[in-house]
């Protein structure tokens, strides 16, 4: 028989059992649906990353009294809450330290708590605004452009200056039709003037990075108060080449400003832009293989499923296998039917499972307002995984088809 022939017979025999052959075929697609709108938005997530969506700008550590996963619990969480804070009086010494070697020392400190809202003439912000006191380098170091107007400088810290660099969301919200350099608007029981606005940056993991106020360090402090809270310390290299140097002169500056003997070891976590992604990929790789173990359990039941309707449909049709064999159907004939009919249940399956997927993880992308992919290896492996389960779990009752005697099937009532 020519396999075209072999094809249309196996596709005609599955469209007399419609309803039989689609309920076994949702399962493939449930497992298939499973793995690969995980790794789809996943993999959305990782390119928005690796493409600049980086929280640190380039040739740059970072100290911090926190890790970037704090999301331990139990003893490890314990451990860095009660971690001393890094004061603004050891930030200072570390800069004085550092000075000379390196191109840019960023001090900021986030009032994540205190969701600020600015008003001006009787217009309002969100009142989910981002806080910020730091320095000049905050823009270099946090992958920030200035779009108009002038930056933080270091007379607006020494003289703790009432001045702002706002976000792209807060001159879109409150002067939508003029600008903004030199307005006063209140913040939080305070007034400020805006010096600067800075360009747009987009969202990351779904939060604006436009709703930000960036102001004098010293003005944070005297407005919000130093009290529990700790200052993140940015360093720049002069390039890739003196990175390693410059990190290793770091961490010496901050064992002394922390007032660290020789035997104690760090009590501040540093971090890059390699650490951040790492952390990230680790996240991942677990969410990864729980999908993967989830989809794998499934696909197995499904295809416990194909190798049950397989062998029902086997019993069912004993008598055409007889009458088929008796005018020269040979048995690889009746296999390969059988066996593509297994074939076709999974490939359908799969291939609605990836295409199901695919809208799912992309969708969950859109939410979190990143760029959205087709997984084309994941894809690929699914349809390679479904071709094996549609012939692993057809095998044996292809075989049993093939391998019964025309005598005897034509006798089966």
């Amino acid at each position: 028989m020519l396999f075209r022939e072999i094809v249309a017979m196996a596709l005609s025999s599955l469209g007399a059992n419609k309803l039989r052959a689609t309920l076994t075929m949702i399962g493939i697609t449930i497992g298939v649906f499973s793995i690969i709108s995980v790794m789809t938005a996943i993999g959305a997530l990782q390119n928005s990353i690796e493409n600049g969506l980086s929280f640190l700008g380039s040739n740059i550590f970072q100290f911090a009294k926190y890790p970037v996963n704090i999301d331990a619990g139990g003893e490890i969480k314990k451990k860095y809450q009660n971690r001393r804070d890094i004061s603004y009086r050891q930030a200072l010494h570390y800069y004085e330290l550092m000075q000379g070697n390196a191109r840019e020392i960023c001090l900021k400190c986030f009032g994540y708590e205190l969701k600020g809202q600015a008003v001006y003439n009787g217009v309002r912000t969100t009142p989910s605004l981002l806080i910020v006191g730091t320095n000049r380098s905050f823009l270099t170091a946090n992958a920030y452009t200035l779009g108009y107007g002038r930056n933080l400088n270091e007379e607006d810290v020494d003289l703790a200056r009432h001045v702002l660099v706002v976000g792209k969301m807060i001159e879109k919200r409150l002067f939508p039709h003029e600008s903004p350099i030199g307005k006063v608007i209140r913040m939080s029981g305070h007034t400020y003037t805006i010096i600067g606005v800075l360009a747009e940056k987009g969202t990351s993991f779904g939060q604006s990075q436009d709703d930000i106020c960036m102001m004098p360090i010293t003005r944070f402090f005297e407005d919000f108060g130093e009290a529990k809270r700790t200052v993140n310390i940015a360093t720049q290299s002069f390039s890739q080449e003196t990175y390693n140097g410059t990190l290793d002169r770091g961490i010496g500056a901050m064992r002394i400003a922390r007032g660290l003997r020789a035997d104690q070891e760090n009590d501040f976590e540093i971090y890059s832009n390699d650490s951040l992604k790492s952390a990230f990929a680790s996240i991942a790789d677990v969410v990864r293989i729980g999908a993967f173990v989830i989809s794998f359990i499934a696909l197995v039941a499904a295809g416990i499923g194909i190798m049950n309707i397989m062998l029902v449909s086997v019993t069912e049709r004993t008598k055409e296998i007889g009458v088929r064999k008796s005018i020269g159907a040979r048995s690889r004939d009746i296999l390969r039917q059988f066996l593509t009919e297994a074939i076709f249940i999974s490939e359908a399956g799969g291939i609605l499972g990836i295409i199901l997927g695919v809208i799912g993880g992309d969708l969950l992308a859109v939410w979190l307002k990143v760029d959205i992919i087709f997984p084309f290896g994941w894809a690929f492996a699914g349809l390679v995984v479904c071709s094996a389960i549609g012939i692993g779990f057809g095998l044996y009752p292809a075989y049993r088809a093939a391998a019964l005697d025309p005598i005897d099937a034509l006798r089966y009532e």
